[in-house]
């Protein structure tokens, strides 16, 4: 399959044809693959994603977009099955590397999934675990912080007077925005959204999607999806995907006006 040089966010890629192209990168992605078994997951992955920005992976389902997002906070060591060659380099940091730090670097990350998973305790509890994660024991200290990590994803009016209820007692969408409120309580420079409104309502997607806009200010945000209108609102910076191999990059405007892949064109029609 002939792809297109990825040449939104490529060291020493034409502004011409990027304006973001200068953006510094929080996280650097080269000659990525990844095998299972016998066969090619991704191939020849090169994409650098910049701060402070949203870079969505856009792709057909199927087409490696969650393994690449895995691969960013290495939860592919869950995997044995699999094998992975190339670099993910956070700051100077390779996290491929044998020697790298998994604890550390996955407290950069925060990760939130198709589902929300709240732990097993009550509201408070779930931010105030993350918090002391950080080694933070005061309580006064501990108290502040929940509160505030519950404001960030605007929970904080819905739960104040219930913080000792079980966090199973919460809708799915304010679950999600739990998650996402213990992900950053651990201070992370990522996050990392894996089809993160696929199983709210359509309210609960507008606040995830209304609250990934204002955290870009302090966070870098990849969001995976296969929905080309969410696409559309939420993306800086698109990455599409298609059978394990990046087919090309760059802003929405560039993408969607103007692909240049038969597989985007294709994608285009058949998600409009």
């Amino acid at each position: 399959m002939e792809t297109n040089t990825a040449r939104l966010m490529m060291p020493g890629s034409n502004s011409h044809h990027n304006p973001n192209s200068q953006k510094e990168p929080a996280i650097r992605i080269n000659n990525l693959n990844v095998y299972a078994n016998h066969q090619h997951i991704l191939t020849n992955i090169n994409v650098n994603i910049p701060k402070n920005e949203i870079t969505v992976l856009l792709g057909p389902s199927g087409c490696g977009k969650t393994t690449l997002l895995k691969t960013m906070c290495k939860l592919t060591d869950l995997y044995p099955e699999l094998t992975i060659s190339g670099s993910v380099r956070i700051g100077e940091k390779d996290i491929l590397a044998e020697n790298s730090n998994i604890p550390l670097m996955r407290q950069k990350m925060g990760l939130l999934s198709q589902k929300p998973f709240p732990l097993p305790f009550s509201i408070y509890k779930n931010v105030s675990y993350a918090v002391k994660l950080k080694g933070v024991k005061d309580k006064g200290l501990i108290a502040w912080c929940v509160e505030k990590k519950l404001r960030e994803v605007g929970l904080w009016h819905e739960v104040k007077d219930r913080l000792n209820s079980s966090a199973d007692s919460l809708s799915i969408g304010q679950q999600q925005r739990l998650c996402l409120a213990r992900g950053l309580a651990v201070k992370p420079m990522v996050i990392l959204a894996d089809e993160p409104t696929s199983a709210l309502d359509p309210t609960s997607s507008k606040k995830i999607e209304n609250l990934f806009r204002e955290l870009k200010k302090h966070y870098t945000i990849v969001v995976v999806t296969h929905i080309l209108r969410q696409a559309r609102r939420l993306a800086d910076n698109v990455v599409f995907m298609s059978e394990g191999q990046v087919i090309e990059t760059g802003t929405p405007g560039k993408l969607f006006n103007h692909p240049e892949s038969p597989q985007l064109k294709e994608y285009l029609v058949d998600g409009s």
